[in-house]
């Protein structure tokens, strides 16, 4: 991947670099982004499946590409976690507004990551980049949610955090040996996955 440092002035490498402390130290909810040192124009974050959608219990990576119109063009926005979703294209590629027409210099790196976890909870039908998607998400809802429900469950498992965040599930009991925790985990992925199948 090429680097994008030398295509942006020193002004605007500073306002990234600000934005993205600030993100690191006062993190949006849900949404975790990951410092690249080598190249600060690749900025990639991870942001919680939210409650109450397809998309809950997943943790989706996603990656934001500043070209040398930064900021007045927008950035493309990528999910770099596989995603059943009417406004990702096949190749990852984010479909929204705010980084199309409604794009503004001012928007920062946080609006963005913000209005990408939106879009998990409100998609938009009318501009699908995945068309079978959009077309089940207007037509059978249930179909959309079980499908995405099963990309989820196949594609966005949270990744392994060494410390735990929590005292609870399966990460509590890490203890245990790391070859037993993976052949359960990897039974569980599996039974989830049969028993979605089987509602399709």
């Amino acid at each position: 991947m090429s680097n994008n440092v030398e295509n942006l002035s020193p002004q605007i490498i500073r306002r990234v670099v600000k934005e993205m402390e600030d993100l690191v130290s006062n993190p949006p909810e849900g949404i975790k982004v990951l410092i690249n040192d080598e190249d600060v124009t690749d900025i990639q974050a991870y942001i919680d499946g939210p409650a109450g959608t397809p998309y809950m219990g997943g943790v989706f990576k996603v990656k934001l590409t500043l070209g040398k119109g930064f900021p007045q063009e927008p950035p493309k926005a990528f999910f770099l976690t596989k995603i059943f979703h009417p406004n990702v294209a096949a190749n990852g590629e984010i479909c929204v507004n705010t980084l199309k027409k409604d794009w503004k210099s001012d928007l920062g790196i946080k609006h963005i990551l913000l209005t990408i976890k939106c879009l998990l909870i409100v998609p938009n039908a009318e501009s699908a980049l995945n068309e079978e998607a959009g077309k089940l998400l207007l037509e059978q809802y249930e179909d959309y949610s079980q499908r995405a429900k099963m990309m989820t469950e196949i594609h966005a498992q949270p990744p392994k955090i060494s410390k735990g965040c929590s005292g609870e599930g399966p990460l509590a009991k890490k203890h245990a040996s790391d070859k037993s925790k993976l052949t359960a985990e990897k039974k569980k992925i599996l039974k989830d996955k049969k028993r979605t199948l089987k509602r399709l």
